[in-house]
Parts: structure tokens; sequence; C-alpha cells
């Protein structure tokens, strides 16, 4: 018998104990879960339509404003946050057939843009604007969320949305004249583009069409198509192959620059075992799909077919922290695969690019690695993977672009562009030179910014269990080298330590807005990220989760130990999964931290399968359907640790109501508890929801972030003793 549905109890009359915040009613409901007695005092909450969750929302908007509005510091704090994001950004080209193509935001721009840089035909450059989201939608709701241009440069496909709901459409424009060749072809989201030669057509992924599976279920199915640009979707062709579309969530493809073979890769969710087809491209059919990785392998792999037609596989086969192997792509089977490039054990392999000489000399492969979560950038032969070298970086920071020149681009051979930031630095492009064995600055971000002085570091602490962790810790400092802060300074602290998701140094306004106030910023390296491969993710995740908190915790004392901060300076933020982070952290050790910011987050772990994404997050957390699994999720799961008589810190919980990933009702009902529960007053220790409409868990102008930024600062620096200025 199941005992899923058994509930009890009337609602219960009892008064708020704080009358200021916005009286919830508060259920007598327990359920009897796989033999636990599990409460849900604000399942009503999970409705956003019932007239006592608008009213309840509606008077929490109220009292947040009241509350933030009246914060000190504002002014100069807006004044700063907006000063430090006018750096703009720009990323490494793609190049294509001569073509530069690129995103850059100016700092007068809401949106990036993408440009294309090109001869003139004077002999001369010229650089102009392809696509610009902000002339699209003036109102800056419309978010530009991948584009891809052919492989011959004259044709760009691109995806956008509009008010944060990520349900990409895909558009392609003329290059040459910006005037759009397809689309809108909607139900894109999360659609990979690959263009076979010539820019006639392309291998995309769409999710099914409304009636093709029961309503609420089409972001869970999706199916890889051949589409000739121009012509009616309906009319495209399904790929097909054993396997391909069983439970799978998400699908990747990839055509080799000859045309010749079509990778597709899938996923079950987000779960970190890799499907693997390859098939031919033959006299314009799509021949059989030949499976080469099942889940059951339970193996990662990025496949692709190189200019030297092997078959490379960047893959975590008896490797956590990944190897380079290569085949025949006729025989791709796992069997046939010769290793390339072994596993480091000091560094995680996160990509690699083909480069081909100036002088016509072998080709090599460039390597990017990061060790600790800091990039390098190797160079090796791609005939037998052996080292030749490494290209220099700026410091100790992380990639965020990596390019070389295509086959149809000679002129640029011999080159690597790289995508370049770390702490202290906006977003901009260095150029490596193989003749010259030099990286310089090719591009830097549009904007100049006077970057606050702040030292920066990486340091080293024991968790828990003993376990080695790394921080990147940021002070107030006249120089990089400068000596720390003579006393204990207020401090904030994040991380994400989740899906295999590495948080590495890079340029953060919000961070260098804390320092600038006198402020220490920590980002931690957490179990359940990728910053030390897949091991480090498996010590995170399922059964392991709460060695994420730990390793949180055990950063907040060694900040404290070390003389940086003190508890009642200490402040979390975190997003999403770093929300989840943040969330527990709270909740076990209310003591320990003064003032949490917790965005956009997962907190009911009991019912996060019933919302928006969650149950394709199953992997990486569990399910409440095992009773084994069910027993993890409630050794941490924050709603239902929020225990009444507790003096819990400061919080503000900031929700989008577009977010059609995590849904804003984990916040609502933690919130509602919490209010409920904590003996901390308005005043000193108050703890607030703060929502945003037309805006979703991912892109957002400049103006709505500078909005979100000041709120989220101010609220902890007011609570945590940082005087703003």
């Amino acid at each position: 018998m199941s005992e899923r549905s058994e509930k009890t109890g009337p609602p219960s009359t009892a008064a708020h104990p704080h009358p200021i915040y916005p009286e919830a009613e508060r259920l007598d409901l327990v359920e009897r879960l796989h033999g636990h007695d599990v409460a849900d005092p604000y399942r009503w909450l999970e409705d956003p339509d019932d007239p006592r969750t608008r009213a309840w929302s509606a008077a929490q908007d109220r009292l947040a404003r009241e509350h933030l509005d009246a914060l000190p510091g504002r002014a100069e704090l807006t004044e700063t946050v907006r000063a430090l994001l006018s750096s703009g950004s720009v990323s490494a080209p793609l190049w294509r057939a001569g073509r530069a193509f690129f995103a850059r935001r100016r700092p007068d721009q809401e949106h990036a843009a993408v440009l294309v840089r090109e001869a003139d035909g004077a002999g001369g450059v010229r650089e102009r604007v392809l696509l610009d989201p902000v002339e699209l939608d003036p109102t800056g709701l419309t978010t530009l969320d991948a584009w891809v241009p052919s492989l011959e440069g004259t044709l760009l496909a691109y995806q956008i949305s509009r008010g944060g709901d990520e349900q990409s459409v895909l558009h392609v424009l003329d290059v040459a004249t910006g005037e759009p060749v397809d689309g809108p072809i909607d139900r894109c989201r999360y659609s990979d583009i690959a263009w076979l030669p010539g820019g006639e057509e392309l291998f995309f992924v769409r999710k099914v069409a409304p009636g093709e599976v029961p309503a609420g279920e089409e972001d869970f199915h999706r199916r890889v198509w051949r589409h000739r640009v121009g012509a009616d979707p309906a009319g495209d062709e399904l790929v097909d192959g054993p396997g391909l579309y069983d439970e799978h969530t998400y699908y990747g493809v990839r055509v080799s620059r000859d045309g010749r073979w079509l990778v597709v890769t899938a996923n079950v969710g987000t779960a970190r075992r890799d499907s693997l087809w390859l098939a031919e491209l033959a006299d314009g059919k799509i021949g059989p799909l030949t499976p080469v990785l099942t889940r059951t392998d339970d193996v990662q792999a990025t496949a692709w077919v190189e200019r030297d037609g092997r078959l490379y596989l960047r893959t975590t086969d008896s490797a956590p922290r990944w190897r380079l192997c290569v085949a025949d792509p006729r025989t791709p089977q796992r069997e046939h695969w010769r290793e390339l490039v072994a596993e480091d054990p000091g560094s995680v392999l996160d990509g690699v690019r083909w480069l081909e000489p100036a002088d016509g000399g072998a080709a090599l492969l460039v390597l990017a690695r990061s060790r600790h979560a800091v990039a390098e950038l190797a160079l090796h032969s791609a005939a037998d993977g052996a080292p030749r070298g490494s290209i220099p970086l700026p410091g100790t920071g992380s990639l965020t672009g990596l390019s070389t020149a295509d086959r149809d681009t000679p002129d640029q051979r011999g080159r690597v562009w790289i995508g370049w930031t770390d702490l202290v630095t906006p977003p901009q492009v260095q150029r490596f030179d193989l003749a010259l064995n030099a990286t310089r600055l090719e591009t830097a971000a549009p904007g100049a910014v006077e970057v606050p002085p702040a030292r920066t570091e990486q340091r080293a602490f024991s968790s828990a269990d003993g376990t080695t962790v790394r921080m990147f810790v940021l002070t107030p400092g006249g120089d990089t080298v400068g000596k720390a802060p003579a006393r204990p300074v207020p401090a904030l602290v994040t991380g994400y330590g989740g899906f295999g998701i590495s948080r590495e140094p890079a340029y953060t306004p919000a961070a260098l807005a804390w320092v600038a106030a006198g402020g220490a910023f920590a980002l931690v390296s957490l179990r359940g990220g990728g910053e030390e491969g897949e091991a480090w993710h498996l010590a995170g995740n399922r059964g392991n989760k709460q060695n994420v908190f730990d390793d949180l915790h055990a950063a907040a004392a060694a900040l404290i130990d070390g003389g940086t901060t003190t508890a009642g300076q200490l402040a979390l933020m975190g997003g999403s999964n770093g929300g989840l982070l943040v969330g527990a952290a709270l909740v076990q050790r209310p003591e320990r931290y003064r003032a949490v910011v917790c965005s956009a987050p997962l907190l009911d772990m009991v019912r996060y399968e019933e919302f928006a994404l969650g149950r394709t997050w199953n992997d990486e957390y569990g399910t409440a359907a095992d009773p084994m699994e069910l027993g993890w999720l409630l050794s941490y799961s924050p709603y239902h640790h929020v225990r009444p008589g507790t003096r819990y810190p400061a919080v503000l919980f900031t929700v989008f109501e577009s977010d059609t990933r995590v849904d804003p009702v984990h916040a609502r009902k933690t919130c509602a508890a919490l209010q409920f529960a904590t003996t901390g007053d308005i005043a000193g220790r108050p703890v607030l929801l703060r929502r945003e409409t037309d805006v979703g868990h991912g892109g957002r102008s400049v103006s709505r972030t500078v909005g979100l930024t000041v709120d989220q600062l101010s609220f902890l620096a007011a609570h945590v003793g940082l005087e703003l200025r």
C-alpha cells in the first residue's frame, strides 16, 4: 500500500507570532512517506493563482520594498554597481571563411549584440552589428539565448526568448544583408544547431508539438530534425535510431566540416551519463545511427570528427578528470578507442581545439585545462598526442571562450583567441601567436572601469571529513600582493556545489562592489561541482550532498579562524542550486551566519520534482519516490528543517515569476515557514521575499541586474555592518 497520499489534521488557527509579517495559514498537514511523517504546513502556497497566495505575495512585495528602499547607502551602491557593469564585455571570435563573429556589450547597452568583422573590399577591415536584442525589442525583455553562423559565414542562426521564459524561438538571417531568411520556429528551448556545408540545411533539436504528449510534458520530450532553410518545418526530416528517443530529455548535434558525419548525444535529464550515436551522411541521406555509448556505460563523452578524419572523444571513460581518445568513425565503438592524451591527475580537461601552424607544419591540439579551477592551456601533437609546450596566460583566471581559425581562413592560422577574465579583469580577448610563442591583449572590454584596489588569493582548508577544499578570496588592499586586512571585516561567501558545474575566478561586479566598501569576498570550490573532476562532483551529490554543506561551513570557519571575518559579520549569497546551498546552511548553522540572500532556490526537496524542470534533476539529488533517496532528501531539505523558536539570520529571498527552471514556490513556502519560526525581530533579522516579473532564471538586462544587485548587497551590508560608500 502506498503511503504517499495520507494526510492528517485540520488547518491551524494559531496567531502569527510576528504580526508584522503577512498572515499565512499554517496547515496541520502531514504525509506518511515511506515510513516518514512529513509536514507541509504551507502546501497551499504552491498554487500561484489561489487568491490567498496572490494576497500573501502582494503583502510580501509591500513589506520587502518598504524595508529594502529604506536601507542606507543605496544611492552610492547603485553608482558603484553601475560603474563596474559599464565595463561591458567582448567574446573570443568564431571564424567562418574569413569572417570573425563575436559578441560585445558596450557600456551603454542593456544586452550584448552579435557583430561580424570582415574585409571591407578596399584592403581594410570593417565591423558591423548583425543582431542587437534591444533593436528587436526596445523594452529589453528579449534575450539572445544562442547563435551560430553557417560554415561559410553567410547565414546566422539565432535563438531568442522573451520575459525570461527561455522558450527559445529559432531564426536565420542573411549575414550580408541582415535580412531574415527563416523563422520563427518555436519550441527550440535548449536546441543545438549544426550546419551542413553549403548553408542550405541544418540539424536542430525541437520540443515535441502540443498534443504529442500529455499537456505539461512538452519540456521533457525532444526530437532531432534535419531542416532545409526557408522551408516549412512541418516537412523536416526526423533523425531516428536505436534508443534515440527512449527517455532522453536533452540532445546535442554536431556535423563534421566535410559534411560526412553526424554525431548525436543524449542525456536523461541532467544525468552525467551520455548516450552517443554516429551516422554517415552520403548522397543527401542520413545513414543508420550507430550506437557508440548508452547511459548504462556510465561515462561522459564529447565527440566530434576533426579535420584529419578521426573521431575525437573527450571522455571520463577510466578518467574522472577526462582524457582524450581517437577512433576511426567507421568503427566508433568503445573497444576501438585509442588514448591520445592521458588523464592528468592534477587538472581537469575542459576542451580541445585544432590548431594549424602558419608555416604549414604538423597540426597541434590546444587543450584547455583547469587546475583547482584556474585555467591552463597546453599544446599537444595532433598526430600522437605528445606534449608541445604551453600557452602563457595573464594570471589566475578563467576562460570565457577559446577559438582558432577554421580551415577556410588560412591567413589566421597559427593563432589562438582566448576569452579571458579573472576576479578583477572584465571579459577581454587575448591572442596567442604560435610563431612568437607569445600571448598579448587583442581586445579589452569596451568600457573603462576603475576596479577597487584588491588582493586576490586562493586558500586551502580542511572540510569536516578532512578533505582539502579551496576558495578564492578577494580582500581590500593596495595591490594584488598587499597585506590582508589588519582586522576582521564583513565577508560575503558564495558557491554552487552541484551538477558538476565549476565556479571559476571571474569578473563579478557584485563582489567588487562589496570589496570597494571594505568587505571580503570568498568563492568556494565546493564538492558537487566540477573543479576537481567527476569524482569531486560525485562526492557532493545524491547521498553525499551533506558534504557540500560541510564544505561551506568549513570555509566559513576558516575565514573566521584566519581573522578575515567574524560570525557576526558573515553573509551568504547563492542562487539556484546555490540557493539550496545557502538555504541548507542557514537552517543547519543559524548561529554562524548573520545574513543570507537566497535566490531562485530549491528548498522543498521532497516535492521539487513536482515543479518546473525538477524531475530532470533527480539523478543529481535523488527522488522522493525511492525510500532510501527520500531519506537523503529529508536529511537536509531546508523547508523541512525550519524549527520554530530559532533565531535565524536575516534572510532575503529573491525570485523571478517567469522562472521556468526553479519554481518560486520553494521560496514562498520557506519564507512563510521562516517568518513563522524565527525569534529574530523584523528590524534586526528580517525575513523578506523580493519578487520580479517578466524575468526568469537566466539572462537579464543590465538595468535589471543593477536593481537586483543593489537590493541584495544593501540588505546584506545593513545586517553585517558593512558601510556602503
